[in-house]
């Protein structure tokens, strides 16, 4: 991925250190952790913050396709990891803080070992729940070239590595959660033919709009929460303290798919945009109505099953998406309703 733009002192100290030699820098090292812990503590808002977002976004980015020019051995880099857990420990406290908001009136089952479809029914309850705006029934009935653009430039950033960060779970689940979630996979990476790899799917609809499909080529364009939506899953897959969050993220993602993907495809068509364009939101309208039941009940609720000690963190990954959908709905239905663009740069949706 290009570098982006720094977007404050934590950003722009991470992309210079990452642009260094890792064996020549502990003093960098030293100096950009005391500016995080610094900087941190005057953020009021991390999920929200450009600077802490971005730094986050580029930290993780290390670990899929790299930035162009950082050597790959900062990948692990035991400062540079140092330095990322500094930035995730008030993100996942912020996401916790505002999951439990949704979580507190659930009613939890009254046994230790509660059974997959008591796992899955508290699940689909979460998704019914309303969390905000509607971005699909905006775009089926009234958005704009321009703003259908929009929404995929925010998109981008995970539909074009989309299923990567849920992957990391693969090796730290067993048994029926695990073959649950290689089952979704092999679906989301097109079943063995790469021009049906999901990613490639919405690739495909960006350049029917004339967008540029490569990976982070609008990373600059896009604000802290579209940021924080990847950071999300990437801070719960890569921690396999977080396995029960991953899972419970997926499930809520898959249940949430299936019907606001038909609006995007019948807002996309609405405004005479063909099968090669709508085919992405077309594929998820029936995979997502498989996916939801194999994802809630045999990945979230069995791995509930094997390990009861993780249902609250599964509650938390999934209602940690609809938190985030909230506060991205929001984002965007203020901007166009107001006639505003919803990205950074005004003139990255342009034709």
């Amino acid at each position: 991925m290009n570098i982006p733009d720094p977007r404050g002192p934590i950003s722009a100290g991470v992309l210079a250190l990452l642009a260094g030699e890792p064996a020549a820098s502990p003093a960098g090292l030293a100096a950009l952790h005391a500016l995080v812990q610094g900087q941190l503590s005057a953020s009021e808002d991390v999920i929200a913050d450009d600077d802490v977002q971005l730094a986050l976004f580029c930290l993780y980015e290390l670990h899929y396709g790299g930035l162009d020019g950082v050597d790959d051995r900062w990948e692990w880099h035991p400062g540079l990891i140092g330095i990322r857990q500094l930035l995730e420990e008030p993100f996942e406290a912020r996401l916790r803080s505002e999951a439990r908001q949704v979580t507190a009136s659930v009613a939890r089952p009254d046994t230790a070992t509660p059974a997959s479809d008591a796992t899955a029914a508290l699940l689909f309850h979460l998704a019914a729940q309303d969390g905000g705006p509607s971005v699909s029934r905006y775009v089926a009935k009234k958005a704009t070239v321009a703003q259908l653009r929009e929404f995929l430039i925010h998109k981008s950033l995970y539909q074009l590595k989309e299923a990567d960060p849920h992957t990391w779970a693969i090796p730290r689940l067993s048994g029926r959660a695990k073959a649950a979630l290689v089952e979704i996979q092999t679906d989301e990476y097109g079943g063995g033919r790469p021009d049906r790899m999901h990613s490639a799917l919405f690739a495909r609809t960006m350049r029917g709009l004339g967008l540029n499909d490569s990976y982070g080529g609008y990373v600059d364009a896009v604000p802290a929460i579209s940021l924080a939506s990847v950071n999300a899953m990437s801070l719960f897959g890569l921690n396999r303290r977080l396995r029960g969050a991953i899972a419970g993220h997926l499930a809520m993602y898959e249940m949430t798919s299936s019907r606001p993907n038909q609006l995007y495809g019948n807002g996309f068509r609405r405004l005479g945009f063909d099968p090669a364009v709508t085919g992405y939101f077309d594929e998820h309208v029936e995979a997502d109505a498989v996916h939801e039941q194999i994802a809630g009940r045999d990945l979230a609720g069995g791995l509930v099953e094997a390990e009861p000690d993780l249902f609250e963190d599964v509650l938390f990954g999934a209602a940690a998406v609809s938190c985030i959908d909230a506060r991205f709905a929001t984002h965007l239905m203020d901007a166009w309703e107001n006639g505003r663009t919803s990205l950074r740069l005004p003139d990255a949706a342009a034709a």
